[in-house]
């Protein structure tokens, strides 16, 4: 396979405040682009968009496309089985693939470990379970997507050496955050001699919209080249990458992304160490690193558009406009400003990026606009 897929949780929308309105005329011209060059894998999950990218799949590409001529990878939603017994998640299984369409996955994963998920994963036994479906033809490769400790990542690997496969956050803004452990978690998989395929390798568009500074040092060595180009070659190029996912939210972004990748190469030693030169800029910006999964807004007991404000603040700190205070009031006006979190601490919970989104909201974003 070409080392692109096609990720499954961005993409494009009729309503941007509505995750469930899919563009989907735009998303069959945007799966037949990216079949058209050769590119095969999908990634899906049960929680994207509204819990309907399953069905979004479905009618973009499964419909439309012989099952031979696409891989597709689905996820195992550890978050919401807390409370749930066995047979929920078999339930759970077998309605991915009727919303999917298929009979069977490529790739699966148990979605999202980190310790507690891990530990869900534990008392409904579900490796054993996804094991068995595996043994069934239902799965063709079995792993998990990953967000914790690399040394969490080493307990879990040597406890399942029977994994395929992991899923690992790498960009080469997070490449040495203490908290991400991008590039710790990569090399605990190699370690335990693991494919690895890369979500995030954009970190939720950020590295594809940079301030001007951090563009113009990236333009000044690469005139030609996208600045998603070279976060995603930056991933490609490790050892073990097997595939880089991006959610891709445009006809343009697979345009871009399937043209640079089709001739992939991956970065020289002196573009890299222009990356970590690009990483060192944008961390003195202070933007917050969200990567508007949108995971912590589906609880918000005040219906707070976390992703949407925090992207907005982040547009605000790399070029400043004074207009952006009126975006804000439109955007909080049918939905709670920032200042109205009760900071209940749910959204942080649930947050991969280990973000304290509560004191986000009230020490950076609301100060910014409510001023």
């Amino acid at each position: 396979m070409k080392k692109l897929g096609f990720g499954c949780m961005r993409l494009p929308l009729t309503q941007p405040q509505d995750a469930a309105s899919v563009d989907l005329e735009q998303c069959r011209q945007m799966v037949d682009l990216f079949l058209a060059r050769g590119f095969t894998y999908f990634d899906t999950a049960y929680f994207y968009h509204n819990r309907q990218s399953e069905c979004f799949v479905r009618q973009m590409l499964v419909e439309r496309h012989p099952r031979s001529a696409f891989v597709l990878a689905d996820k195992m939603p550890l978050g919401i089985l807390g409370e749930k017994t066995a047979e929920d998640q078999d339930r759970i299984f077998h309605e991915q693939l009727e919303k999917c369409g298929v009979d069977y996955f490529d790739y699966y994963l148990l979605h999202c470990i980190d310790e507690e998920n891990y530990a869900i994963a534990q008392r409904l036994d579900t490796f054993s379970y996804l094991a068995q479906k595996k043994a069934e033809g239902k799965i063709r490769r079995l792993g998990f997507s990953f967000h914790d400790s690399a040394a969490f990542l080493d307990q879990v690997l040597t406890a399942h050496p029977e994994m395929d496969f992991v899923q690992l956050q790498i960009n080469y803004l997070d490449w040495e955050d203490p908290l991400i452990q991008s590039r710790l978690c990569y090399e605990t998989a190699r370690r335990h001699q693991k494919p690895v395929v890369v979500m995030e390798p954009v970190k939720g568009g950020q590295l594809a919209n940079l301030s001007q500074p951090v563009a113009e040092l990236l333009h000044a060595h690469a005139p030609g080249a996208s600045p998603a180009s070279w976060a995603i070659r930056f991933a490609a190029g490790l050892d073990g990458v097997m595939m880089v996912l991006s959610g891709m939210s445009s006809l343009e972004q697979v345009a871009d992304n399937t043209q640079f990748m089709d001739a992939f190469t991956p970065l020289t030693p002196e573009e890299r160490t222009i990356t970590v030169q690009a990483a060192q800029m944008l961390r003195q910006e202070g933007a917050i690193p969200c990567t508007a999964c949108s995971y912590c807004t589906a609880g918000c007991p005040q219906a707070i558009p976390i992703p949407a404000l925090f992207t907005l603040y982040n547009n605000q700190v790399r070029a400043p406009r004074p207009d952006r205070r009126e975006t804000y009031q439109a955007l909080t006006q049918s939905q709670h400003a920032a200042s109205a979190c009760i900071s209940c601490g749910q959204c942080a919970a649930a947050c991969p990026q280990h973000l304290d989104i509560p004191t986000l909201l009230h020490q950076q974003v609301a100060p910014a606009f409510e001023r």
